[in-house]
């Protein structure tokens, strides 16, 4: 089963305010798969979410040179993946993504590298810049147990 929703984030407040709705449904095992070009609000989204996570000033540096960084919260171990530079799927392993995807709470930038190790089960968020360039516009689409938790996100006013 899945669900498709989608929001246009005219601003980048309401990408925040969607990473911070994200995170209040987020449990360890869930895994996030962020796409969307350069510059479409990927890591401004998961920064939220990570810091609705942990501390509103947790410093959230993107992993694109380390691949992943790790936060301690009390919903789970939050593992953020920036996987751009990633040269193929396999790679990843190396990343300790299985353990991840196990008891974690994934975040995963370019998860299309991940190739057959992405699991089905999961929520994958599709960043893009609205018609005008100016805003975003996101397209949810949940597989799983993750279809009935964003289900209530599509009435949320705000979004």
């Amino acid at each position: 089963m899945s669900l498709i929703i989608s929001f246009d984030l005219p601003t980048e407040a309401d990408t925040i305010a969607l990473g911070q709705r994200l995170a209040a449904l987020v449990r360890p095992g869930d895994v996030i798969a962020l796409a969307g070009t350069l510059g479409t609000g990927k890591s401004t989204l998961a920064r939220a979410l990570i810091r609705a996570l942990t501390d509103p000033e947790e410093e959230v540096p993107s992993p694109t040179f380390t691949l992943v960084q790790q936060y301690e919260s009390p919903a789970g171990l939050v593992w953020h993946f920036d996987l751009y530079r990633l040269e193929k799927p396999n790679d990843a392993l190396e990343l300790d993504i299985e353990e991840a995807f196990a008891d974690g709470i994934s975040l995963i930038e370019w998860p299309d590298r991940l190739g057959p190790h992405l699991p089905r089960r999961r929520l994958e968020v599709l960043l893009s810049q609205d018609e005008a360039g100016i805003g975003r516009h996101a397209t949810l689409t949940a597989y799983g147990p993750w279809a009935e938790r964003i289900g209530e996100l599509a009435h949320a006013p705000g979004l």
